[in-house]
């Protein structure tokens, strides 16, 4: 690897979430954030980009990484590129994934909550409404963010990308949850535009362990009409870790 080579891998990963170059040799270079636990360690092979990217936080983003571009080959666990604009796109995924996978959102979750806590006297707020009142603002809020990263900014169903109508939706809802693990999971719910999330949010549409749309009986023909509702859709994709939120998404849902 020359020098221009290794300028050029540097400054892809810096304007692609990897800003922090960890170490290297002479055949390949170490990228890492300080946003993130992500690493992807890079060579070359030929003329093709060599990519591994690992966490310290999530065991799933190789697997999320290879569902995302089922197109790019293998070479001992290692994307194979043809381009330097490739390895961006999956610099770029693999930065975004890193902060939404649990546990990452979990763990910036309480930091953002110890630090907007800490501008109360400590013996007057806690287990206060007000405590409670911030974990769930900076919660929902974190939720969101991690949804917008692992739905790549659109709807889960229909993919619209208009972010001012698109909604965080819990699955297992946020009062029900038994930690903030489960709160802040990115598998825990689904990213809807307004009217589904409305309708799943009520129980009144949910989803088999394939993706399929279930609509209660409860809307008429007529109504699922109007709010756009057909038997066809489906989420985009879904994982095995979306199936205990859902499995429990369907136990409340209006038959």
């Amino acid at each position: 690897m020359n020098i221009l080579q290794r300028t050029l891998i540097e400054k892809t990963g810096h304007e692609n979430g990897f800003e922090n170059i960890l170490s290297g040799l002479d055949d390949w270079v170490l990228l890492g954030s300080a946003r993130h636990r992500a690493q992807a360690a890079i060579t070359l092979d030929g003329d093709k980009w060599l990519l591994e990217v690992s966490s310290a936080v999530s065991s799933l983003l190789p697997a999320e990484l290879v569902r995302s571009f089922p197109s790019i080959p293998l070479q001992n666990d290692k994307f194979v590129l043809s381009t330097i604009d490739e390895l961006a796109k999956l610099l770029r995924r693999a930065a975004k994934l890193a902060q939404a996978l649990p546990n990452q959102a979990a763990s910036d979750y309480e930091s953002q909550v110890q630090e907007e806590l800490a501008k109360f006297p400590a013996d007057t707020i806690k287990g206060t409404e007000v405590e409670r009142m911030v974990r769930q603002r900076i919660g929902q809020n974190a939720f969101r963010n991690a949804m917008l990263d692992y739905w790549i900014g659109a709807c889960a169903v229909t993919g619209i990308t208009v972010s001012e109508v698109l909604r965080a939706s819990h699955a297992k809802p946020w009062a029900d949850c038994a930690n903030d693990a489960e709160r802040l999971d990115v598998f825990n719910g689904f990213l809807l535009s307004a009217n589904l999330d409305a309708l799943f949010d009520r129980c009144l549409i949910t989803f088999d362990d394939t993706g399929k749309i279930i609509i209660s009986p409860r809307l008429t023909q007529h109504q699922r009409d109007l709010l756009g509702l057909k038997p066809s859709l489906c989420l985009r994709w879904i994982t095995d870790e979306h199936l205990f939120y859902l499995q429990y998404h369907r136990s409340l849902f209006c038959n």
